[in-house]
């Protein structure tokens, strides 16, 4: 086959360097765009965005010819760089370390966005700790809890 095809879909999720709520309902609004903005330059195809206060998440459709890796790390370093820019209370924005990605099959697409949909009701429950340590167990990924959060 000369053509090389793929459609991986990424569920991503990170958080604001200690929780803090530092993404405001005005941030948002040109935060999301801008977190698309950047999976397109780096040729992955936004589906989903959206968070609350102190996390987003993403679904995307990742590049064929660039890792997860890089592209979280794109992502991450240049809405970093950006946010800081929106004013003084901006000037020591971080995000977490670490991100948590996991594969969503082309059926599970639409219950994963809607998920994302409805963060805000979502977190009047559950803190995204809880929510974190419950992605990480539906999808069996092994953690330490000493290494998740910063």
């Amino acid at each position: 086959m000369p053509q090389s095809l793929a459609n991986i879909i990424v569920h991503l999720v990170f958080s604001t360097k200690d929780r803090l709520p530092l993404i405001t309902p005005a941030i948002e609004s040109d935060l999301f765009p801008y977190l698309a903005a950047i999976l397109n330059a780096h040729h992955s195809s936004p589906i989903l965005i959206d968070g609350s206060a102190d996390h987003v998440h993403l679904a995307f459709r990742l590049a064929r010819t660039v890792s997860l890796s890089k592209t979280v790390e794109e992502v991450k370093k240049s809405s970093s760089g950006w946010i800081k820019t929106k004013g003084p209370e901006f000037a020591r924005f971080y995000w977490q370390n670490g991100y948590g990605a996991f594969s969503v099959g082309q059926s599970g697409i639409d219950a994963v966005l809607n998920y994302i949909r409805n963060q805000k009701q979502h977190h009047q429950r559950v803190s995204f700790q809880e929510e974190f340590r419950i992605l990480l167990t539906e999808h069996h990924v092994e953690w330490d809890e000493r290494y998740v959060w910063d």
